[in-house]
């Protein structure tokens, strides 16, 4: 793999930098964490001129033909600049699976106006038991004539408030494995039999829990095949794994910029803090993580982009970056002492978003465990 960035992904990255530094500055950030939508309309349809929710998208539904590693590096800036935006909901967890296994039909309906920032989607996949795994889908669809039913709850869903549709991962059938009968359907995010619960968390994001009341959903809105609908969502959330990695290394780079710059510029016992071995040693660490965590998130990325089996390197990837990340901010956060936590600081819009990202698609604990079921070892 080569690790340097092409031409164009060098411009897209300082197109990205130089706009994020404008239009999304901690106080809209921190504005974001109050409003009930948690995202700026008008930023929205900003990215979507700039061409970012058609990036990865096939020409013919108007994307450009971008791969996943141009995405990695949009990405990154994204998680930099914390942005408030339904970005990965809408275009990686659900727009990618329509790319990949969605009927020509629901392709013309929704990549479309998904590329022209038209649409936003979110996916509904967890529920009470927290887990990313076939065995925790227990949100039910019974067939009824043309159409199926959906009952159930499903809990952590980003941006589903907003969502003009959502991907729920249903249990169709009992089937001889967990992953038999899993069957994805989008929903009319504005079906009367939707209920919408806001959950608060430390991030101050939009998380939602959602009860399904005998919800219809007509069979051509069904995503892929019937009961054999896992392997499109195992795949997802290992993209999507990949993509929070790449934002979380965004988040690490300006956790480690910031604190250096303190260190520089702290004065204690008539020098900078800077100048003493624990601080360095500790930027150092902090250097060491955040590099390996874009190292091995690219490496991810390439594979990926290259049509190569990445699994295994989206968990490797997920589980160090989760760890690294949380490892910067805790530094960052001792570093800057009892400034770091204060609410009008930046450093703690990062730390608590550091633990969130921990725990979306997985934890490094779950990771680790797909890692040696990859490795052929339970």
């Amino acid at each position: 793999m080569d690790y340097e960035l092409g031409e164009e992904q060098q411009m897209l990255k300082k197109t990205a930098r130089d706009f994020l530094e404008k239009e999304c500055p901690k106080s809209l950030v921190r504005e974001m964490e109050d409003d009930e939508r948690g995202y700026p309309p008008e930023l929205w349809r900003k990215m979507a001129e700039l061409g970012w929710m058609r990036l990865v998208f096939p020409e013919e539904y108007g994307g450009m033909g971008g791969d996943f590693l141009d995405l990695t590096v949009l990405l990154e800036e994204m998680g930099r600049a914390l942005l408030p935006a339904p970005f990965l909901s809408t275009v990686v967890c659900c727009g990618l699976p329509i790319s990949d296994a969605g009927s020509e039909e629901q392709k013309q309906q929704f990549l479309p106006k998904i590329a022209k920032g038209e649409m936003i989607l979110a996916l509904a996949l967890t529920e009470p038991s927290a887990s990313y795994d076939a065995s925790g889908v227990t949100v039910s669809a019974l067939p009824d004539g043309e159409d199926y039913i959906i009952n159930g709850t499903k809990l952590f869903v980003p941006d589903a408030a907003i969502a003009d549709y959502l991907l729920c991962v249903t249990r169709t059938k009992d089937g001889k494995s967990k992953e038999d009968g899993i069957t994805s359907f989008l929903v009319d995010g504005k079906d009367p039999g939707l209920n919408y619960t806001p959950l608060r968390t430390i991030a101050l994001d939009k998380q939602y829990e959602i009860d399904f009341r005998n919800v219809r959903v007509p069979r051509r809105y069904m995503l892929g095949e019937l009961d054999q609908g896992w392997p499109v969502i195992a795949n997802v959330l290992a993209q999507a794994a990949i993509a929070e990695c790449a934002l979380m290394v965004g988040g690490a780079q300006q956790v480690l910029e910031m604190t250096v710059a303190y260190a520089k510029e702290r004065v204690q016992f008539g020098r900078p803090i800077g100048s003493f071995q624990v601080i360095q040693h500790k930027c150092a660490d902090m250097a060491t993580d955040a590099d390996s965590a874009r190292y091995i998130t690219y490496w991810a990325a390439w594979k990926l982009s290259k049509g190569l089996p990445f699994a295994l390197e989206a968990s490797i990837a997920k589980a160090w970056v989760s760890e690294a990340y949380r490892r910067i901010c805790r530094h960052g956060q001792q570093i800057h002492g009892g400034i770091g936590i204060i609410k009008d600081h930046d450093m703690q819009l990062y730390f608590r978003r550091a633990k969130v990202a921990e725990l979306t698609f997985g934890d490094a604990i779950s990771h680790r465990e797909l890692i040696a079921r990859e490795m052929g070892w339970c």
